[in-house]
């Protein structure tokens, strides 16, 4: 691999957030265009936008390039007109409102009702106002699509910036897990000479009982066996490890992380359950605390 395809593998491989936002303006000659994304952390593709009627018959067009730029995440896109200009052309619908004025007077004349309000009333009644919506001109479009891309480009690097302090935070965590781990070392040692001796002790109590020493020293290795956490340890340094080749290696590894952390948490669980020693315990809810801030920040990583 040359240097080349070595920095590529860095960019290409950089945690990106789900949290971010994008705009774009465009200047037209008789109107001005903001196109905002904003986009929170979910599990898939959550996409609501705000398109003007005009560009409603685009819409399919912005949700497919908005898929394809962003993949996950609860994104809002909204579209703002500014100088509509000519995009609705509202007119008097002059025949309906004559024909409501000649039956409202006849009706005011037969009850003797004052006619003074009259054409009030009758701008009031349906189909009196004629909008006629304007037709969308390609080449105008093509500059809002442009626009559109421009909002989700800004977005995507706000999510890449998002995504250093994202990895910067989780992999000092994961290290601070590898750390704590080691501490377990010099506890260990003790804590099976603790068990020995308090073994012994309780069988000093008992009166009037042969034992078998043979036996007993059988027995009392498979107990110790039990309790042992070398695996643990060991397992759960592969998957810190795997952890850290994922965040270096993969361009969108949120879910991936995610399974991971299960097994971090099932192997240090584990290691809490068979610890038996009230030091290696502590360092076990330090390791917890860490990989429950780890979790919550794999919600945000796309």
């Amino acid at each position: 691999m040359d240097l080349n395809d070595s920095y590529q593998k860095i960019f290409t491989a950089m945690l990106k957030s789900m949290t971010g936002f994008g705009k774009a303006i465009v200047e037209l000659e008789n109107k001005k265009i903001t196109i905002e994304v904003k986009s929170l952390n979910s599990k898939q593709l959550d996409l609501s936008t705000r398109i003007p009627g005009l560009y409603k018959e685009k819409e399919l067009i912005v949700r497919n390039q908005v898929k394809k730029a962003l993949y996950r995440g609860k994104v809002d896109l909204s579209i703002f007109i500014e100088s509509v200009g000519k995009e609705k052309d509202v007119r008097i619908n002059l025949p309906i409102v004559k024909e409501y004025y000649n039956q409202l007077k006849e009706v005011c004349s037969d009850c003797s009702i004052n006619e003074d309000s009259m054409l009030q009333t009758v701008m009031r009644l349906p189909d009196v106002l004629k909008v006629e919506y304007a037709e969308l001109d390609e080449s105008e479009w093509l500059s809002i699509n442009e626009g559109v891309l421009t909002a989700l480009e800004s977005l995507k690097k706000y999510r890449e910036e998002e995504g250093v302090a994202l990895e910067e935070d989780i992999t000092k965590r994961i290290h601070n897990i590898e750390s704590l781990s080691l501490q377990v070392v010099p506890f260990e040692k003790k804590r099976i000479e603790v068990i020995k001796a308090r073994i012994h002790e309780k069988l000093e109590e008992i009166q009037d009982v042969n034992i078998d020493n043979n036996r007993f020293e059988q027995e009392l290795i498979y107990f110790l066996e039990k309790l042992d956490i070398t695996e643990e340890k060991v397992r759960l340094a592969q998957h810190c490890k795997y952890f850290i080749e994922t965040v270096e290696s993969e361009d969108m590894p949120g879910k991936k992380l995610g399974f991971i952390t299960q097994e971090i948490g099932r192997e240090i669980n584990t290691l809490g359950s068979k610890a038996n020693d009230t030091d290696i315990q502590k360092l076990v809810i330090q390791m917890k605390d860490e990989l429950e801030k780890i979790k919550e920040q794999i919600l945000n990583i796309l």
